[in-house]
């Protein structure tokens, strides 16, 4: 089968990889990045890693993990599974709930695997949009309104990738239930939460008919360790999900486990420090959107790393874009998310001078143009 070209990995591999690298990345949707040494001298506490057997781990994932895990979502551990980052937890999710003429219903804009996962597992695609209009509003409505006879899964991403918009708990749970009734689960990806920037919102658990799938890469910011999860209390679907990822992987690596339950009993202070850097970048964000008004737009981001500003004679960003990147300033055009005149700024892994940096960059290129 032949898969849709995935832009935006294109975009960030032909540059994240480049020599002479690249200055400053804001293109990616991490927080800041973690070395291992920092993450072992968290808590005093750190795993024997000398001493550790190098062969698999249960396809589940191993009992330590999914105790850290569940302590974090005060959640029976038994509800976990792990899985190798929340590219394969969506996709084995697609493979448990796939069927013969089925379809997904998914957030455009949205992340660009999602739309390409479900056609390799030949699930049709129903979306619903995020407009900008509506300040890219997440609504239940909006979301039952795509939802057909033949659905077999919904999705819903909140903090949204571009956009950071949310969809509050209580919304969530009415549409879980609305869902339920029609058969079908919902699926809520929160791999950006617990990074808001307003009110703190729950997270999504322990809503009856929500599957909910997490990572350490967005808000934990430690995407090397390749560690995802889905939290479900569906038991017999449980199961269905680590049949399929022993089919898939057979298993995680015990090391990156040891480091990920390292990391998730002292996940309060891996989030503190990138919510730490979120807020100091939003703010230097947020003065340079007012400078540059009247050639981009945007709607400030409620949650997450991520803004999804728009240029307002609505060209196409890709060329700028390249342009930055000759500038050492690396920033994700709008075509890779299917809306060319948008470009997505990462503005949680760079700390605050870097950032100001770039932004002075981006400013005058833009007042260049």
């Amino acid at each position: 089968m032949d898969l849709p070209p995935f832009r935006l990995n294109q975009w960030l591999d032909h540059f994240d990889f480049a020599d002479p690298p690249i200055a400053c990345n804001l293109a990616g949707s991490t927080g800041p990045r973690w070395l291992l040494r920092e993450l072992l001298a968290i808590g005093g506490d750190a795993p024997a890693l000398d001493g550790l057997a190098l062969g698999y781990a249960p396809a589940g994932g191993g009992k330590a993990l999914r105790e850290a895990i569940a302590a974090v979502y005060g959640v029976d551990p038994d509800w976990v599974v792990v899985t190798n980052g929340a590219s394969e937890a969506f996709s084995v999710l697609l493979c448990v709930c796939a069927r013969e003429g089925g379809n997904v219903v998914l957030p455009t804009p949205a992340y660009p695997a999602f739309g390409g996962m479900a056609q390799a597992w030949r699930l049709g695609v129903r979306s619903y949009a995020l407009r900008r209009e509506e300040g890219f509003r997440q609504s239940p409505g909006q979301v039952l309104a795509a939802v057909d006879g033949n659905s077999v899964l919904a999705v819903v991403n909140t903090p949204h990738n571009p956009s950071g918009a949310i969809m509050p708990r209580d919304a969530v749970a009415a549409l879980a239930g609305a869902l339920g009734e029609r058969g079908v689960p919902l699926l809520v990806d929160e791999v950006f939460h617990p990074i808001y920037h307003g009110e703190v919102l729950p997270s999504a658990v322990g809503i009856g008919n929500a599957i909910v799938v997490g990572d350490m890469s967005k808000a934990l910011s430690m995407p090397g360790l390749r560690i995802g999860w889905i939290i479900d209390a569906d038991a017999r679907r449980r199961e269905r999900l680590v049949t399929a990822r022993s089919y898939f992987s057979l298993s995680g690596s015990p090391l990156l486990e040891a480091l990920a339950t390292h990391a998730m009993r002292h996940q309060a202070a891996i989030v503190a420090r990138a919510q730490s850097v979120a807020t100091a970048n939003l703010a230097l964000l947020t003065a340079f959107m007012a400078e540059v008004d009247g050639i981009l737009s945007w709607v400030p981001p409620p949650g997450g790393v991520l803004a999804y500003p728009w240029f307002d004679d609505l060209r196409a960003s890709r060329p700028w874009c390249e342009a930055m990147a000759a500038r050492g300033v690396l920033i994700a055009p709008g075509d890779c998310f299917g809306q060319a005149e948008h470009m997505r700024i990462g503005f949680g892994a760079r700390e605050p001078d870097e950032l100001a940096a770039a932004l002075d960059a981006m400013r005058s290129a833009l007042h260049e143009a």
